[in-house]
């Protein structure tokens, strides 16, 4: 028996994880890596970490299941997306440590491009708003920032890359400089209409053609690699919010899913047709398989499964992450207690670069339950916020919500949230869908799967929670949430 190896490269950890022909993991390993905060609101990772822990959870993978290289059949890569990666191409050294998506040090950059009149132009080519979080703001301060960095990206000695070409640039020994279609569309560089990088952008933010990877569609054979041992093809690529739609089988238009993972990100199926947001979302490419692409309308959060973190680390009122459930579900209620999560600033639909965390409603009676469920609400109010736009965009009403991620394993969070969306939240039996989807899409490249329906047809529902809340009570919920959402909001003062 053959099976395929996902690489899932996220925000915080790399894992990979092996799965078989039904689509049943066989192996899993994971690896933490450190996380660099130099700055207030600045996020880095060094790329030779990113790399190391990928590289070790790959073997430590096979090791795990009692399999050779020449057992895995195809590698299918997904990663956290919009992380910036800049490395020299002669030496395949990077440059400086990746900027990553949760970054705000371009804000102001940001701002000037939206003062400039710019973000009409950019959000008609590349379907996103302007942000710090996307990848071109990134790549610019770079260039500006880092000593010799603008005259070595001229003479053509630097590669660019989000964090998937990264890995197969140093899978294949610097043979191969790609990414896919779904990594391209978030970097604010990329023009969905003409699928092609937009000259006319690269010039506005001063980015060298040269320093660009060569864009692919999802699934298909890139190159092989041979560290593992014998050869293997490299053969889907996707980042990690369309890979988890891809694996939640949401292959339908008006199909959407929620994946609770650092950040919070939600995805809609729209088909073959472009949706153009009139309530700040984000129009994005899903997937490119056999030349044809889809699309999907996303909304994106910032800071969800982190929050645990923070309670656990920052304040140190539970000392695992798996204990918030426990210690939230001993508050039947907030108290009035509400916390906004805006670390990073807010994303979609409210886009505010200057907001900033927000835990309000305290008294002398509040205690570590009441701000443990607040978070879990938090997450919650943030997710109904995006669900309210996205299905103003489509004109649909969803039947039911897809989940996946780390903090879907909480069932009191899943609750809260059908609660709040008025629709059923659908658990996944394959928790790991993000690598799920990538194996997929290198499966269907290399012939291990058939097609897409045999895909379709392995995804099982694994608990469905349906509302129970009475609407008065979301009512007051929902009012309360949204004057402590104001309070957040251009916290910062814009430079």
């Amino acid at each position: 028996m053959k099976y395929i190896l996902a690489l899932d490269q996220g925000t915080t950890s790399s894992r990979a994880i092996i799965f078989d022909r039904r689509g049943r993991i066989k192996s899993v390993a994971q690896k933490e890596f450190p996380q660099i905060f130099p700055k207030p609101g600045w996020v880095e990772h060094n790329p030779r970490d990113i790399w190391s822990s990928q590289a070790g959870v790959a073997l430590e993978a096979l090791a795990g299941a009692g399999l050779t290289s020449k057992e895995i059949e195809a590698i299918g890569i997904t990663n956290q997306r919009e992380t910036a990666v800049v490395w020299d191409r002669a030496t395949g050294e990077p440059l400086c440590n990746a900027i990553v998506w949760q970054d705000r040090r371009t804000a102001s950059a940001c701002d000037r491009l939206k003062r400039d009149g710019h973000e009409p132009e950019i959000q008609r080519k590349t379907g996103l708003v302007v942000d710090a979080y996307f990848s071109a703001t990134k790549v610019e301060w770079i260039l500006k920032n880092v000593p010799g960095a603008r005259a070595k990206a001229k003479a053509g000695q630097l590669a660019f890359g989000t964090v998937d070409s990264w890995l197969i640039w140093n899978l294949t020994g610097g043979r191969l400089h790609v990414t896919d279609v779904t990594n391209a569309s978030r970097t604010m560089l990329f023009n969905i209409n003409t699928r092609d990088w937009d000259s006319e952008l690269l010039k506005l933010f001063g980015i060298p053609r040269s320093m660009l990877p060569a864009v692919k569609s999802s699934s298909e054979i890139y190159g092989e690699t041979t560290l593992l041992g014998s050869s293997i093809p490299i053969a889907g690529i996707a980042g990690d919010q369309q890979a988890a739609l891809f694996g939640q089988a949401c292959t339908k238009p008006g199909m959407a899913k929620n994946t609770y993972g650092t950040g919070c990100f939600m995805l809609l199926n729209t088909g073959t047709k472009r949706i153009p947001s009139k309530n700040r979302l984000i129009t994005t490419i899903a997937w490119e398989i056999d030349g044809r692409i889809e699309y999907a309308l996303e909304g994106s959060i910032f800071i969800a499964g982190a929050v645990v973190q923070w309670l656990r680390d920052g304040l140190g009122i539970i000392k695992s992450s798996s204990e918030i459930e426990a210690l939230a579900a001993k508050a039947p209620s907030s108290e009035g207690v509400y916390f906004v999560p805006a670390f990073a600033g807010l994303g979609a639909p409210h886009w505010d670069q200057y907001a900033r965390g927000t835990l309000i409603g305290l008294t002398r009676g509040t205690e570590a339950r009441h701000i443990a469920r607040a978070a879990l609400e938090g997450i919650a109010f943030q997710v109904m916020d995006i669900l309210a736009a996205m299905q103003a965009d489509a004109g649909i009403r969803l039947k039911e919500l897809r989940v996946d991620g780390g903090a879907s394993q909480n069932g009191l969070l899943l609750q809260i949230q059908a609660d709040l969306l008025r629709i059923p939240v659908v658990r996944s039996q394959v928790a790991e869908t993000t690598a799920l989807g990538a194996a997929y899409l290198a499966g269907l490249a290399v012939g291990y799967w058939s097609n897409q329906n045999e895909i379709t047809s392995k995804w099982n529902e694994d608990r469905r929670y349906t509302p129970s809340m009475k609407p008065a009570l979301r009512k007051t919920l929902c009012a309360g949430w949204r004057k402590a959402l104001e309070r957040s909001m251009r916290w910062e003062t814009a430079s």
